[in-house]
């Protein structure tokens, strides 16, 4: 494993629209279907990773609290499934199931999407307002394997709490920090 930080997209930068497989429907979803009046939060994510085992359980808590006050999320592994077979959409959907995911699982097969939105890692979130500009990217908290930090989700609740009182979001913000995705060769 490699350990990367996320490139850190500048804020402001508009969300790339995207088409894929839902591979717990199995039906394609574009991010025009997906987004939120309110904030649309895009995760991306993968099975086998430990740095996403390690925040799983609270990921999806803090999905499904947010959920419920109107923003989406979506996970996205653009992991080349070809060479590591734990992140094949067969595998994703057992995942999903698994943990339950309140939340779409997309395949980014051809890793075009990844490439739009410069991830570079996973996980990796990017959180984009009414009108999918991006208004956060960095990590969920500071806790990674082994650190012994409490896995709380705070930098991430943190802007989701500023946008429900509309107050401005700090641009302080730090870059995720998990395995690289898995480009084909």
């Amino acid at each position: 494993m490699a350990e990367t930080p996320s490139t850190m997209l500048p804020l402001g930068t508009i969300a790339p629209n995207f088409h894929l497989n839902d591979v717990t429907t199995n039906k394609i979803i574009s991010l025009q279907e997906l987004k939120s009046p309110k904030a649309t939060i895009i995760m991306f994510i993968c099975n086998h990773c430990p740095y996403v085992k390690h925040i799983q359980k609270k990921l999806v808590e803090v999905a499904k609290k947010y959920q419920a006050q109107g923003m989406h999320f979506v996970a996205i592994n653009s992991n080349d499934a070809k060479n590591y077979l734990a992140d094949s959409p067969e595998n994703m959907k057992i995942e999903a199931d698994k943990l339950g995911y309140p939340f779409p699982y997309l395949f980014d097969e051809t890793q075009e999407v990844a490439k739009a939105y410069h991830a570079a890692c996973t996980p990796d979130f990017f959180v984009f307002d009414n009108n999918l500009s991006c208004i956060y990217r960095g990590r969920f908290d500071g806790a990674t394997p082994g650190n012994n930090t409490p896995v709380t989700g705070v930098e991430l609740s943190n802007a989701l709490d500023c946008i429900l009182a509309n107050t401005d979001i700090t641009t302080d913000q730090k870059p995720s920090l998990g395995c690289n995705i898995k480009w084909k060769k």
